[in-house]
């Protein structure tokens, strides 16, 4: 069996990279919306669980290490971290609605995550207002990596056939 550890490794510089050119700050919470979940969870339906966890949590902790938001980087480690394993997990339950099911409950946890370290790094009253911009930066992702999941599969391209989960 090949190792999946190159297009892991792929996979988060991609998904750094577009986190890093595609910023949208987010006031209330000096925070940033960014495309790190569409990278995380089309890595995690297209690899499985392990590898949306890798993803998730080394593109997490780059992308706060280059944007600047050092006291961040645990927390996103392990935030996205789980959220790419959570996706990549339930993914392969066969869960009512499939994919969106589960990339709903993974991002669940990511906003439930960062509001918790909102609240820990800043106060509580901030967790409040970082929910809209996690929601909406998870409901992106989310319409991003589903048909890219679907495309990429459809593609059968012979490269990747052998480390796309089934």
């Amino acid at each position: 069996m090949k190792s999946k550890l190159p297009l892991i490794a792929v996979l988060t510089a991609l998904t750094t990279a577009l986190s890093i050119l595609v910023v949208i700050p987010i006031p209330a919470t000096s925070g940033i919306f960014t495309l790190c979940d569409a990278g995380i969870y089309a890595s995690a339906l297209l690899l499985g669980p392990v590898a949306g966890g890798i993803v998730g949590a080394a593109s997490g902790a780059l992308i706060d290490l280059i944007s600047g938001y050092p006291q961040w980087i645990v927390f996103s480690f392990i935030i996205h971290g789980l959220q790419g394993y959570i996706a990549g997990y339930l993914a392969k339950k066969n869960l009512p609605g499939g994919n969106w099911t589960a990339l709903i409950l993974a991002s669940l946890w990511m906003i439930v995550g960062y509001a918790i370290g909102t609240g820990i790094l800043y106060n509580w009253a901030a967790a409040i207002p970082s929910i809209p911009g996690n929601s909406l930066q998870n409901i992106f992702g989310i319409l991003v990596a589903i048909p890219l999941n679907q495309t990429i599969r459809r593609l059968r391209l012979p490269a990747l056939q052998a480390f796309i989960d089934k």
